[in-house]
């Protein structure tokens, strides 16, 4: 079965959507969007989430002892690093957290993937170039990987089918595709996660 992660959650009503349709996992947003949380929300947004969904803090170019701070609060159950950071800082986040990384890389082209094949990050998250655009990139330009990974970009209620059917992820990951307005809208949420779990 496809995980599910919902990116950018950061409203208690937000909370209350996903406990109630229960996806592996939520993203806290501590780089700067729209979506942004501090740490103190996100604090009182995860006393709110149901301990079965996974918090996955969402971090570019950061300082990894900031990534640790909130680690240790138990914040965030996993790391996923979302700019230009290089092998030697992930090894070097690795040596410090027994947290799961995961690495998200825009796809360009053809060959942008299988560069990422001996990461010391657990997981890739492959995005549209420039990454929070909205849009979906070729997913044929995936290619062959045994790096388990999560598909984002452009995914929505409409189209989530046909991009498992044919990119075969570990996961997918959604932010404005479950959004009205900028804002994360239930129903979406809803549409999406059924539709990758019934497959229809």
């Amino acid at each position: 079965m496809v995980k599910v992660k919902i990116c950018g959650l950061s409203r208690p009503c937000d909370i209350e959507a996903v406990n109630t349709e229960k996806p592996d996992y939520i993203g806290f947003v501590f780089a700067k969007s729209r979506r942004k949380v501090t740490p103190a929300q996100a604090v009182a947004l995860k006393t709110l989430l149901s301990p079965d969904i996974t918090s996955v803090g969402v971090f570019v170019d950061e300082a990894i002892e900031r990534i640790l701070s909130l680690v240790r609060e138990n914040i965030i159950d996993i790391i996923q690093l979302h700019g230009s950071e290089d092998e030697t800082y992930i090894q070097k986040l690795k040596r410090s957290t027994d947290k799961p990384v995961v690495k998200a890389i825009g796809v360009y082209s053809k060959g942008d993937v299988q560069k990422w094949a001996t990461t010391a990050a657990d997981y890739l998250l492959l995005d549209h170039k420039g990454g929070g655009t909205g849009q979906n990139f070729d997913w044929d330009m995936i290619g062959e990987i045994d790096k388990p990974y999560f598909l984002a970009g452009g995914l929505r209620p409409e189209n989530i089918v046909k991009a498992i059917g044919q990119a075969a992820p570990y996961a997918v990951d959604v932010s404005s595709g479950v959004e009205t307005g900028g804002i994360k809208d239930p129903k979406k949420i809803t549409a999406f996660i059924r539709r990758v779990r019934d497959g229809y």
